[in-house]
């Protein structure tokens, strides 16, 4: 059985989990256009998961997913909501795939693992996950310490493990899911391009800012406590200039604080706010509905592989 037999999606794409961004709304609606919709539980207490739960289960019938990272004190609680409003596929990340793997698996869930590099692939292997998730450091948000890119990542993983392979971090058209899955992957999974539709919940500012942002307005910073790849504002100076003046793990968690994220990518505030992209902004020129990006993103699918032979 295929990667996307087991998911029970017809379109390649795993729309991603991203915090205060990915809700249910988001979610149904990249299920309906037959990708594997995702809610990023990483910025949701256990009964706002539910709402957002219930809220996409009111909105489709077709796959979905949680996305759950590890390194955030309500995991267990999140896995346990989500497990009582029937999820049966998770997607786990930000830590170790031992945790909640077989736990998931018993009660009959298919278990994706985000990893940044081969070794990683192969102990997700070994703790029994059902694919891997590799993610190369283009990626926006957590990522990474190793910084391996995308087009190195995906092959050397493919190669170590016999599980599937989905491709994340920096693909943000059809012409680099065309490449991704020439490399081995069966499913690329796509954050920063869903940010810009109508139906993820970021803040217009957040999107208007995305559209005018360009490939080197990112940066991956914080490698000395949780590695996670920013847009370049105010907030970022903060951060550049205590790393800059050698500040340890505790002085850069001091400056993150708490919301700074849902200040940044909620609230709208873009100077003080936490602001996580990937490096394919420069690609992002329009906001649209969630079925014509899927749609498009196709069309450029289709078009690069018909094209290849040409070459």
């Amino acid at each position: 059985m295929t990667l996307m037999q087991t998911l029970k999606i017809s379109r390649p794409i795993i729309q991603a989990g991203m915090v205060w961004v990915s809700g249910g709304k988001l979610a149904a609606a990249a299920a309906n256009a037959g990708c594997l919709g995702v809610i990023g539980a990483g910025s949701m207490k256990p009964d706002l998961l539910r709402e957002h739960i219930l809220k996409a289960q009111g909105l489709t019938n077709k796959s979905l997913a949680v996305n759950v990272p590890l390194l955030y004190e309500k995991s267990e609680e999140q896995i346990h909501s989500a497990l009582a409003y029937g999820i049966k596929i998770f997607i786990t990340s930000a830590g170790s795939p031992k945790k909640f793997t077989q736990r998931l698996k018993s009660a009959g869930c298919t278990v994706l693992h985000v990893v940044s590099t081969p070794d990683l692939a192969r102990k997700c292997e070994e703790a029994g996950v059902d694919a891997v998730i590799a993610e190369g450091f283009e990626a926006g948000g957590h990522n990474g310490r190793d910084e391996l890119t995308t087009m190195a990542l995906i092959p050397q993983v493919v190669d170590c493990v016999k599980i599937p392979v989905v491709a994340a971090g920096g693909i943000g058209d059809g012409r680099a899911i065309a490449a991704a899955l020439s490399l081995g992957a069966e499913c690329v999974q796509m954050g920063t391009r869903f940010i810009a539709t109508h139906e993820a919940s970021a803040h217009e500012n957040f999107k208007q800012l995305l559209l005018k942002a360009s490939p080197t307005d990112t940066m991956l910073m914080m490698k000395r406590s949780v590695p996670v790849r920013l847009f370049k504002n105010k907030f970022y100076d903060e951060i550049k200039a205590a790393e800059e003046k050698c500040a340890d793990k505790s002085e850069l968690e001091k400056i993150l604080g708490r919301g700074r994220a849902k200040l940044g990518m909620l609230e709208g505030n873009l100077d003080e706010g936490e602001i996580e992209i990937g490096q394919i902004a420069g690609l992002v020129k329009d906001v649209v509905s969630v079925e014509e990006l899927v749609d498009r993103l196709m069309v450029e699918y289709h078009q690069t592989i018909k094209e290849l032979p040409k070459f």
